[in-house]
């Protein structure tokens, strides 16, 4: 039954559109995509957002109706590609958390042999609400309260259990914050990560058509750039699987 519920009060979510604040240039243009999708044409709704993703302007709110409208016309890796876009833009809206949770439910059963890592998986859910901002502000702050210690410690001489047990504590603190600015950082910066798109994505040992086929790609999984070579790109997924995928077939994130 409660599986019955979170299904539902997601389908919920995903019919419900986004009205957070855009850009004025857009905003006729964006009305009459919300209109569409509320009419249920969303063939005309995803074309409208995608004029408006196409004047060069973003926000949460335009990404996070184009997942939905891509997802209820049936396209995985867009509604997830989107999704993930409008975190990057409103890491802390629960209803884009949600969508995308909900979708990337669907890649985890649409490829024999490539799941979801299941620890990759729980440090993103931890770190994707935060900005960077926040978790390296969190993590100075305890850093700052862990030499405030050392110094009441070895400085000044005061040895009670208190400033032990504080010592302690706040190591632990810093080790575990810093870790997962670190972990944000990588994940969000540092690395070039995309989303499949397209149906038929076959994924091959070097980068060309004469290569093997490794495995077979699916829309909505999310893979890591490692390098590229024409016009393909040499790509890691969650489960260390690799190989080279043309690059028509995904789009960076």
């Amino acid at each position: 039954m409660r599986k019955i519920l979170l299904i539902f009060a997601v389908a919920m979510l995903l019919t419900s559109l986004s009205v957070l604040p855009v850009h004025a240039d857009m905003t006729d243009d964006f009305a009459a995509a919300n209109k569409s999708y509320q009419d249920k044409d969303y063939a005309a709704a995803i074309g409208g957002y995608e004029s408006v993703v196409g004047q060069g302007l973003e926000s949460a709110a335009l990404y996070f109706n184009l997942g939905n409208a891509y997802f209820k016309s049936g396209d995985l890796g867009n509604a997830v590609l989107y999704y993930m876009r409008a975190q990057r833009l409103d890491p802390g809206d629960d209803d884009i958390t949600h969508n995308l949770e909900f979708a990337r439910g669907f890649t985890s059963v649409q490829m024999e042999g490539v799941r979801l890592n299941p620890v990759q998986s729980f440090f993103e859910s931890l770190v994707a609400p935060y900005r960077l901002s926040l978790l390296a502000w969190v993590s100075s702050a305890f850093f700052v309260f862990l030499l405030l210690l050392m110094i009441l410690r070895w400085g000044v001489g005061i040895t009670g259990a208190a400033v032990r047990a504080g010592l302690m504590i706040a190591l632990i603190l810093v080790i575990i914050s810093s870790g997962l600015t670190t972990f944000k950082y990588r994940t969000d910066y540092l690395s070039r990560r995309a989303v499949i798109i397209a149906e038929d994505s076959p994924v091959q040992t070097g980068p060309s058509e004469q290569s093997d086929v490794e495995l077979q790609g699916a829309p909505g999984l999310v893979v890591e750039i490692l390098a590229e070579s024409d016009d393909y790109y040499n790509v890691l997924f969650e489960n260390k699987r690799r190989g080279w995928i043309n690059k028509r077939f995904v789009a960076e994130i």
